[in-house]
């Protein structure tokens, strides 16, 4: 069930979040910081 969830979430966080790939990780805000965290700690979930 909770891995589910987070699998549905990444699908999610996919399509409607913006990619953080291609840019400097120090040069971003502390907005975008949290947002490639959130991304990160869902990828984690889904794929454990």
């Amino acid at each position: 069930m909770k891995k589910n969830l987070f699998k549905i979430l990444a699908k999610i966080n996919k399509v409607i979040m913006p990619r953080f790939s291609q840019r400097d990780i120090t040069r971003l805000s502390k907005i975008e910081k949290a947002m490639v965290a959130y991304r990160y700690w869902v990828t984690i979930n889904a794929l454990d």
